[in-house]
């Protein structure tokens, strides 16, 4: 049984293209590299055809992957999502209570997480300890290095 993945829009669309991308793309560029290395004579000590083939088994499986992920992915309508707990898709500004730092997140899925941009996964540890708080709760989350204190200061979508 798989599980559900929740995404935006924009985050679905692009894990589409990608796939778009293998399969209209890369897929045929493997074919084509295992056609070549046939062509080279002698099967059973072409390291060429066996890395071809390789090749073209982890993409198959990464298309695989990647179908299966779309098949169980929703779109969440976040005017729909309450903005008194944190949810996926929530924009929460947090203040660090070790060092005062004040750090705003958005909570993605898994595969939209971009920690550059500001995006954590809700499957991470601090997006797991920030699900389901509300403003003025302190987000007990437990890291490699011992226990990190977190204010939620503000909710917004």
């Amino acid at each position: 049984m798989s599980k559900v993945s929740y995404y935006t829009a924009e985050g679905l669309k692009k894990l589409r293209e990608e796939l778009n991308h293998l399969k209209d793309i890369e897929r045929p560029k493997a074919s084509q590299a295992i056609a070549e290395a046939r062509d080279k004579g002698d099967l059973s000590e072409n390291a060429e055809y066996d890395a071809a083939k390789e090749a073209q088994g982890m993409l198959e499986m990464k298309i695989s992957k990647m179908e299966e992920t779309l098949a169980n992915a929703r779109v969440i309508d976040e005017s729909q999502l309450d903005t008194s707990k944190v949810l996926a898709l929530s924009i929460v500004k947090i203040k660090n209570q070790t060092n005062g730092m004040e750090m705003t997140y958005t909570l993605v899925a898994e595969s939209e997480a971009d920690l550059a941009s500001g995006k954590i996964s809700v499957n991470s540890p601090i997006g797991k300890g920030l699900l389901g708080k509300s403003v003025g709760d302190v987000a007990e989350i437990q890291v490699p290095n011992g226990i990190m204190k977190f204010d939620i200061l503000e909710i917004s979508r």
